[in-house]
């Protein structure tokens, strides 16, 4: 590690990925300035539960020195997990016995304890980026949406699916998975929604045939956040008219018609307007070869169908390249060779991992591939 590090790192995305570069670099001495589109911290909902693998994760958080403030805000007894069938049949109940590798904490609460760990002005708020390129020197341009610029020998990419500074290194753009998701939340739900809590239970709870699903989650308070999947064309969506809430709710919960009522409740009672998120990719096995001075991380670099380890992978990323930079003082293309290196097996190897859990739980033999997969018969 050098004590004058020579390079200032430029990171676009304040996620939890590019924040998770941002403190291992700090905590390696090395400075850092992460760019974000939205106006402040908490200009936008962080999402749900998230639950942190002690495979990736966890390393991460080590990493960052922050695993004690993150067992501060996990929350106990939300690993259980449960599969109903169509007709609400229990198929499958494992409870929170408290041994699981996979705790719980919210998106919001783990976002907010990587920035509290970072120095005052490491996030400049407010800087979407319009447009990034290389310059005569070699440095990266990144232009904001205000006109304004700043130049960088190291540039790192952790802003997203839609990623701006992906271009500058590949040609791939995300495409649509076949599947989008439909979120709704009931609130206090253990007074307001008995019989919906109860199918729900303490955790997580699915019910899966081919082509969709019902899935929820017991956040605080009683609060059920639900994703209801469709394997639908985008077309499809649009049709069902989400500029108008009720319809869009009536048109969704008519594909579970002759589900039991305390299923459909999760669709036909939200007590939010139900938001649309269509399911993109990038090509499984993603990689770029070495442009000099830039590098993605998370999603920009390995957008993957959804498999609950997207925030983790994204952590492990930015603990790695925070790591390799200060394993390399003064020697960039040493440092992001080395990143990729792991990065491109590692996330490849994910992505068949996804499509796996993907075919288990929404292809042709669902809910029973993935009743086998909790078996260890997968």
């Amino acid at each position: 590690m050098s004590s004058t590090p020579s390079t200032h790192v430029t990171i676009v995305g304040a996620g939890l990925g590019g924040l998770t570069l941002a403190r291992v670099l700090h905590v390696h001495g090395i400075p850092s300035t992460v760019y974000e589109a939205e106006a402040s911290a908490t200009a936008r909902t962080q999402g749900g539960l998230l639950d942190i693998h002690d495979h990736n994760g966890l390393p991460a958080l080590r990493e960052a020195g922050l695993e004690e403030e993150f067992r501060a805000i996990v929350l106990e007894g939300h690993q259980a997990t449960r599969v109903l069938g169509t007709d609400g049949a229990v198929l499958l109940d494992e409870p929170d016995d408290g041994t699981g590798g996979r705790p719980e904490a919210l998106r919001g609460e783990l976002r907010r304890m990587l920035l509290d760990s970072l120095p005052a002005g490491t996030v400049r708020w407010g800087h979407r980026v319009s447009g990034v390129r290389t310059l005569a020197d070699g440095t990266h341009e990144v232009a904001f949406a205000d006109g304004t610029t700043v130049t960088t020998g190291l540039l790192v990419g952790a802003d997203g699916a839609w990623s701006r500074v992906r271009p500058l290194l590949s040609g791939a753009v995300p495409a649509y998975s076949g599947m989008s998701y439909v979120e709704t939340y009931l609130h206090d739900a253990d007074v307001r929604h008995p019989a919906a809590a109860k199918a729900v239970g303490d955790g997580a709870m699915c019910a899966l045939v081919p082509g969709k699903g019902i899935q929820a989650h017991r956040e605080t308070s009683g609060t059920l956040h639900t994703y209801v999947a469709l394997s639908r064309p985008q077309e499809w969506f649009t049709a069902a008219g989400f500029a108008d809430p009720a319809a869009a709710t009536a048109r969704i919960a008519a594909e579970f018609d002759g589900w039991a009522p305390e299923l459909t409740a999760l669709i036909t009672d939200g007590e939010t307007a139900p938001v649309l998120r269509p399911l993109f990719t990038l090509p499984d096995g993603h990689r770029w070869d070495r442009v000099p001075g830039a590098t993605l991380l998370g999603d920009a670099a390995h957008l993957m169908i959804p498999s609950g380890e997207g925030a983790n992978l994204a952590m492990l990323d930015g603990a790695e390249l925070g790591k390799a930079i200060a394993a390399h003082p003064g020697d960039v293309e040493a440092a992001l060779a080395a990143y990729e290196r792991e990065l491109f097996p590692r996330s490849a190897a994910e992505a068949v991992d996804a499509t796996d859990l993907h075919e288990a739980m929404y292809g042709e033999n669902a809910p029973h591939g993935l009743l086998r997969m909790f078996a260890g018969q997968a």
